[in-house]
């Protein structure tokens, strides 16, 4: 499992060293990590020697941080310059810097924008503006130098800790922002790196170890990542005596006359995934292009007979198909069910759901259903709102509900009523696609219908990861989101990374799900 802490707690974890005297065996330790990524980065593209460095520094330790390893840089043959963001630089790594031979050159009013054009034509630039402490984004000249660096795009930028203008705690972004290619983080991965907007211009993430980590391993993480091992951990595996009944019978209502298409890809989307068998509720019309995609699965008109988990809503439209959705969200209420509630079936909510009924909104779902809830004087949420800042919304869904609520994007964030998030991000761009979400849904119904045993097991493999019972619903639906993601990958390889359909990221699912049980089974203790 990864774990992302807030700046605070990367901050408290430190302050026992600092306490000791150790700050500048801290700072050290994170210069030295910074250059050997960057001399790996650059190994990749180039001759070391004379390669052109240019670190942007603000003040404290972040800019201390770019500066030292600048030094250690140009001692390496390279041709490093300093701009100097602030008055107030780490003075003891401004004196490293200089003494190795780096160059530097004040940012000053005026001189923006010539700086910028210097900085686009070196070999990396590293970014050691602001660091976790910062609040807000770069302003004045700073803020100009960085939003024409990125119009100009460099060809290696290696962002020092985060990249500066996002927030450590929760990704949001304040512009302007220079996307990194790779971001070096010092001591524990900071949360905002492992939520949109932030991981979206962090590039690829460094951990470095600095010495805290001990410290760390007593606070809760703000945000959770579950690993390949993870994956394959806890995905269902019959045993050698199961039966259709025992892996999970999963009923579905999906689709529409309208809409056919939703229950064709969510039914045999959770066939795909594994489970036992799947009971689809719908009209015949849509019925019949179910059973031509998927023959395996049962169609009823109304009751479906015994079912261990739901999945109502995708495509579902219509007055019938509405009141069938209805129907069955009751049923699995009195029957303390757990339900996967997608697109037409946000709606349909009780005043409180229990935490095994698990939502999966895109971001303008989630916007209106929030808008739906009670009101405590909010100002209305809109979709950028939540684009911006989906960390914040998306526990707040979570925590009125009282469900989990698997938000889908680029980076989905699963939040369970606790305030326990995961967040999964092995897709591609290429999965923003018709068809795409009903696959996920499909999934995840699969999933939950395999796992309602599992879950509240006491020694199983959820208890194993250290979850609570209460939270183990947040990690299959992001065990979902992970295959449903891995898919995407793996099926746009199949056309040379390029485009692809939902029915493309459906076929791909066993794969995926074969490839994580293998990968486990291989390295498992």
């Amino acid at each position: 499992m990864i774990s992302a802490f807030t700046g605070q707690q990367i901050r408290d974890a430190e302050q026992p060293l600092l306490d000791s005297g150790e700050g500048a065996v801290l700072m050290q330790r994170a210069s030295y990590g910074l250059a050997q990524v960057v001399v790996r980065e650059l190994k990749a593209r180039r001759r070391l020697a004379g390669a052109g460095v240019t670190v942007l520094a603000g003040k404290g330790n972040n800019g201390g941080d770019g500066l030292f390893a600048a030094a250690l840089l140009a001692r390496r043959g390279m041709r490093t310059t300093a701009i100097l963001a602030a008055a107030d630089v780490h003075p003891e790594a401004l004196a490293a810097f200089t003494a190795a031979g780096g160059r530097t050159i004040r940012l000053e009013p005026g001189n923006a924008e010539e700086l910028a054009v210097m900085c686009a034509g070196a070999d990396v630039v590293i970014d050691a503006l602001l660091g976790t402490g910062a609040r807000g984004g770069l302003r004045d000249d700073s803020a100009e130098l960085v939003a024409s660096l990125q119009e100009l795009r460099p060809r290696l930028v290696v962002a020092c800790d985060l990249p500066s203008g996002v927030d450590a705690n929760t990704g949001e972004v304040h512009w302007p922002v220079l996307d990194a290619d790779v971001t070096v983080t010092f001591g524990g991965i900071k949360a905002g790196l492992m939520t949109d907007p932030g991981e979206g211009c962090a590039g690829r993430i460094e951990l470095v170890p600095i010495g805290i980590e001990g410290f760390l391993s007593a606070e809760g993480p703000e945000v959770r990542r579950m690993t390949a091992l993870d994956l394959g951990s806890v995905l269902p595996k019959p045993g050698r005596r199961a039966h259709k009944y025992s892996r999970g019978v999963l009923g579905v209502v999906a689709g529409s006359p309208r809409f056919a298409g939703a229950a064709v890809l969510s039914v045999h989307a959770a066939a795909l995934a594994g489970t036992g068998m799947v009971r689809y509720v719908g009209p015949e019309s849509a019925a019949g292009l179910v059973l031509a995609q998927t023959p395996e699965a049962l169609w009823e008109s109304e009751d479906p007979g015994r079912v261990q988990a739901w999945l109502l809503g995708s495509g579902v439209d219509g007055e019938e198909q509405v009141d069938r959705a209805r129907t069955a969200a009751a049923a699995a209420l009195t029957a303390d069910l757990p339900v996967v509630a997608d697109a037409g079936a946000l709606g349909l909510l009780p005043d409180r759901c229990p935490p095994h009924w698990i939502l999966t909104p895109h971001a303008g779902e989630l916007a209106t259903l929030l808008g739906s809830l009670p009101s405590t004087g909010e100002v209305a949420v809109t979709r950028d709102d939540v684009e911006s800042r989906p960390l914040h919304f998306v526990r707040q869904a979570a925590r009125k509900t009282g469900a989990t609520v698997l938000l889908k994007g680029a980076t989905t964030l699963v939040a369970s009523p606790s305030g326990v998030v995961f967040s999964q991000s092995e897709g591609t761009a290429w999965m923003a696609t018709a068809g795409s979400g009903d696959v996920l849904a499909g999934v995840l119904g699969a999933l939950v219908a395999q796992s309602a045993e599992a879950v509240k097991e006491d020694d199983g493999a959820y208890a194993r990861l250290g979850l609570n019972p209460e939270d183990r619903w947040a990690a299959v639906a992001a065990v979902a989101a992970s295959v449903h993601g891995r898919a995407g990958v793996l099926a746009s390889a199949d056309f040379a990374g390029g485009p692809l359909t939902a029915s493309a990221i459906m076929a791909a699912v066993p794969r995926v799900i074969g490839s994580l049980n293998a990968e486990y089974d291989r390295t498992r203790p």
